[in-house]
């Protein structure tokens, strides 16, 4: 069922327009929307998170600003890292 739940999720991400990838544990996608301040609702290739004071930013391929890839690190429902990436990440 999960696999079928994820497939539905690409199909809709290639169909409207956006570039996303989802490996193992990590979403791929590009940063749409981040609150000005690190703690809030970040939107990344279409999926909404929620992070906290306890989620790590790593930014070694870039800061972390609408445009850019990020992989996001999600364990046990939380957002464990937000971390940049190449753009080629994105295109997979």
């Amino acid at each position: 069922m999960k696999n079928i739940i994820m497939a539905s999720c690409l199909i809709l991400a290639a169909w409207s327009g956006l570039q996303v990838a989802v490996a193992d544990d990590d979403f791929y996608g590009i940063v749409q929307r981040r609150p000005a301040v690190k703690v809030g609702t970040w939107i990344i290739g279409g999926r909404s998170f929620d992070v906290t004071s306890d989620t790590e930013l790593d930014e070694d391929d870039g800061p972390l600003r609408v445009g850019v890839c990020a992989q996001v690190d999600i364990d046990d429902d939380r957002v464990d890292e937000i971390e940049s990436e190449p753009a080629r990440q994105c295109r997979r």
